[in-house]
């Protein structure tokens, strides 16, 4: 199951309230008039289609019968359809939803005044056409999907309502408002009551900043190593140059001889093996004495 999945879930297990409501038929309702008034409520998702039936059925006594066809695409998606024949017009009075789904293309104008509804609305918004990434496997990203530009403008300033600043885009026929912020989503899932998804998605920043911190340690010791090595390999090739042509002087044969007895030595251990033992900068000054010698040779070469 995909996390976009788990938090509908948590979501549909929370008590419907009207701003819940509002917007999954307003998101997902179609008004008919063929034979009559009908609203049609469409959905890809069964966990939505059982949750707004049993809605409709238990807490607003509003009878909906349910359709489900194949599509006829490669996605071999399901379609559910909630098809509600005999009360429309009370449905619509009571939601106050007339206007939204034939004249007014943005969110219910009772929503944008109303704090509770607003709430539910998002909440709803996000069952409707939510998605967010899998947060052990993916960036931060979560979205709603809209068909109609003004409907993601309201969408996006009932966000900011609540603090959230979220920001738009346009994809293929539908308007997002996606967060892209972890801090963002983790306040989003917490205002629409998907706490248990809040958590997972916490644990799981938590762990890859965790894991991050590791590899950035990693990769650091390791560049660290490189250099140690490439130092020890430069610097026997400065102490063969200067035994070659006879040039190691006495006082610094022994740090040389142990140079190249222990090429993986790091500076520190490389002076305990003298006599007397040395610390770091003693070691690296002799080192530096060597090498600068090799380059004098080289330079007369």
């Amino acid at each position: 199951m995909s996390f976009s999945s788990e938090v509908k879930n948590e979501l549909t297990q929370l008590k419907v309230s009207d701003g819940v409501m509002i917007a999954l038929l307003r998101m997902n309702g179609r008004l008919g008039i063929s034979n009559g008034l009908s609203l049609a409520i469409t959905t890809e998702n069964a966990t939505t289609a059982k949750f707004i039936y049993r809605s409709l059925s238990e807490v607003y006594d509003i009878k909906s019968e349910i359709n489900t066809y194949q599509k006829t695409t490669l996605s071999k998606n399901r379609v559910y359809t909630l098809l509600i024949l005999g009360e429309v017009s009370e449905v619509l009075d009571r939601f106050e939803l007339a206007d939204s789904l034939l004249l007014d293309n943005g969110v219910p104008i009772a929503v944008k005044f109303d704090k509770d509804l607003a709430l539910g609305y998002l909440r709803g918004a996000f069952i409707s056409s939510g998605s967010v990434t899998n947060p052990e496997k993916s960036k931060y990203h979560l979205e709603i999907a809209s068909y109609y530009e003004e409907h993601a403008t309201d969408l996006q300033r009932l966000l900011a309502d609540f603090g959230i600043e979220s920001k738009l885009i346009a994809r293929k026929n539908r308007t997002i408002t996606y967060l892209s912020n972890s801090e963002l989503i983790l306040s989003f899932l917490s205002l629409i009551g998907a706490t248990k998804s809040r958590f997972k998605l916490e644990n799981a920043k938590i762990f890859r900043e965790i894991r991050n911190i590791a590899n950035r340690q990693t990769n650091f010791e390791t560049a660290n190593i490189g250099k140690t090595v490439n130092a020890a390999q430069n610097a026997i090739e400065d102490i063969k140059l200067l035994q070659s042509q006879g040039k190691l002087p006495e006082n610094l044969r022994e740090i040389a001889l142990a140079r190249i007895a222990n090429p993986d030595d790091t500076i520190l251990e490389l002076g305990q093996r003298l006599t007397p033992p040395l610390g770091k900068s003693g070691v690296n000054h002799r080192l530096r004495q060597l090498k600068a010698l090799a380059a004098t040779l080289r330079q007369i070469k």
